[in-house]
């Protein structure tokens, strides 16, 4: 076999009759046991929190706990404090239980007729609503370190009160670590932590490239008082708040970064200030944003950031949470932190891949820090983390638990912070560092989908169902992750790191297949090639001899549809390319 290209096409089942939205969103394997460890701990432990950091897919989760848990025979409850993801986040919902029902709750509607509810919390917490709430038997507290709030209380203690057995189960990429024992008011128990090194490691999100900066300070950043709920900024302020220490920040951002859009976190407003100066002196288009940043400018600014020509937003804890702008990539840290969550919240804020839809412009591979507030020497960097092998919860089921000496939470063992209380196990032992290097391998042996190597040599690989194909191009430094849908066009939906493109076409696949055309064991795909498969490719000068028994029929679909696709791969592929050399 000899074909001529520099990427070809792909072959599907055209005759599929799943009606897309039929079709049941399969979750990736670290989701599944995030599910799985919930609903055991429910039963085992009672009240239950799930930790997963930005990006790890909380709707998709919570989603099939409830499926899993109740399905459409008991009512459930989903509190959310944005009215912004509700509806974004129901169409989540019903790909992953397209036969439950759903309604809202909110300033709106007062629609209780869905077996799940989804309601905002600002608007059910109001004593005339509480009072039509129906019985229910699961509470579901999307970001959940909001719990202990007056707003949630109500609703919890009211749900409580009409159903002793009442399930409540929170999700959060940040638990509250300021007050001890806040999460323990309504959880007993944290089930699951996924860590940010698990979806960084299967390219899900970039990975870190950390630089810690010294810029004289670090024993007097040291000696900084601790708050109950971090360091004293104040302190912090006047520490790392001097023009000198200002101007180094923006020189090696010049030199490391200056091509990157970035956010920078701050101790105090006035250092904010100070910092976005020195910025704008060096021809920088830089803004600053604050708590008291009115709200509509904080949304032209984060919005300029994104899509415009803003390069640098400067902030005081204001962006550690529901900010999602994938062009960052590069976070400075002007302030230490108490606690590595919060550390990882804000380096969290540059990790998103990109969508080539949204920003077609911009190839993402990675992510800069530069540390000047000694948070990493503290914590350990995020690439310190990396278990390369996975956790035994993440590859094989459930981790075995510890109890937390501080809070006494049942947490799981691989922890090293408790996700309740913000202990750190182990504390005074020595880290085992290990070397970040991600390969592809593990995620495509771990994908329900068959993964063909079309030309035998790992530079392009591909996989199909029965609504769609994807293909994954190697092009060296960089690599494509291409898909179709059956009946629409071929797209991209990474320019990354191999293991990203794979991410995301294996994500597409999960997200338009089910389980009957995802099992790798399924009979059509070791099937013999059809006589027509074999006619088809023949005329592209494929010819497949009648003692060739390595062509079979999912072999043949693979090969086709990446013929029949060709000219748009192609063409995808030589303008990143061209991307990546401008």
């Amino acid at each position: 076999m000899c074909v001529r290209t520099t990427f070809g096409k792909y072959v599907g089942r055209k005759t599929s009759h799943i009606i897309e939205s039929e079709v049941q969103m399969l979750l990736r394997p670290y989701q599944e046991v995030a599910v799985d460890s919930a609903s055991e701990a429910l039963d085992k432990h009672g009240n239950t929190v799930v930790v997963a950091p930005t990006g790890a897919g909380k709707t998709i989760m919570l989603s099939s706990l409830i499926g899993k848990r109740h399905g459409s025979r008991k009512n459930v409850l989903v509190l959310q404090h944005r009215d912004e993801l509700v509806n974004q986040n129901i169409d989540k919902f019903q790909r992953i239980n397209p036969n439950i029902s759903t309604s809202v709750v909110n300033a709106e509607q007062k629609n209780w007729s869905g077996d799940t509810v989804f309601s905002m919390v600002q608007t059910l917490s109001r004593p005339n609503n509480l009072e039509n709430m129906k019985k229910i038997d699961m509470v579901v507290v999307d970001e959940s370190h909001h719990v202990v709030a007056d707003t949630y209380t109500r609703i919890i203690n009211h749900a409580k009160n009409a159903n002793d057995k009442v399930e409540i189960v929170g999700f959060t990429a940040t638990p509250n670590r300021g007050d001890k024992k806040g999460l323990r008011e309504v959880f007993t128990n944290c089930s699951h932590q996924i860590e940010i090194s698990t979806l960084i490691r299967e390219g899900f999100l970039v990975t870190p490239k950390t630089y810690v900066i010294d810029v004289g300070v670090r024993s007097e950043l040291q000696n900084v008082r601790k708050t109950v709920v971090d360091f004293d900024m104040d302190q912090v302020a006047r520490i790392m708040n001097k023009r000198a220490i200002n101007e180094r920040v923006v020189d090696e951002w010049l030199e490391k970064a200056s091509d990157r859009k970035t956010v920078v976190f701050c101790s105090t407003v006035a250092h904010a200030e100070d910092l976005c100066d020195e910025f704008v002196g060096k021809n920088v288009r830089a803004e600053v944003v604050t708590g008291e940043t009115d709200k509509n400018v904080r949304a032209n600014i984060l919005n300029d950031l994104t899509n415009g020509d803003l390069q640098v937003v400067v902030n005081v804890a204001v962006l550690t949470e529901g900010f999602d702008a994938p062009p960052v990539s590069c976070i400075i840290l002007t302030r230490p932190c108490s606690y590595k969550a919060t550390m990882v919240q804000m380096i969290g804020r540059g990790l998103r891949t990109i969508n080539p839809d949204e920003h077609p412009n911009i190839i993402k591979t990675d992510c800069v820090v530069l540390d000047f507030g000694t948070s990493v020497l503290t914590h350990g960097s995020l690439e310190d983390d990396v278990n390369l092998e996975g956790s035994e919860s993440e590859l094989q089921g459930q981790a075995p638990e510890k109890v937390c000496p501080e809070c006494k939470s049942v947490v799981p063992l691989s922890v090293r912070e408790c996700p309740m209380c913000g202990y750190e196990f182990g504390k005074d032992q020595d880290t085992d560092l290990r070397e970040f290097n991600m390969t592809e391998i593990d995620l495509i042996d771990r994908s329900p989908f068959r993964w063909m190597d079309l030309f035998g040599t790992g530079k392009c690989l591909s996989a199909t169902g029965f609504n769609g194909f994807a293909l994954v191009a190697d092009l060296g430094d960089l690599s494509c992750g291409i898909v179709k849908r059956s009946g629409g066009r071929a797209r991209m939906v990474s320019i990354g790191t191999k293991q990203q493109a794979i991410a995301s076409a294996d994500d597409f696949l999960r997200e338009i297949e089910d389980s009957n055309s995802a099992k790798k064991g399924k009979r059509w795909l070791n099937e013999r090639i059809s006589d027509k498969q074999k006619e088809m490719l023949s005329r592209s000068g494929i010819i497949i001899s009648g003692f060739d028994f390595s062509w079979t029929k999912y072999r043949g679909a693979c090969y086709l549809n990446y013929l029949w696709n060709k000219d748009a791969i192609d063409a995808m592929i030589t303008n990143a390319i061209k991307k990546e050399a401008a």
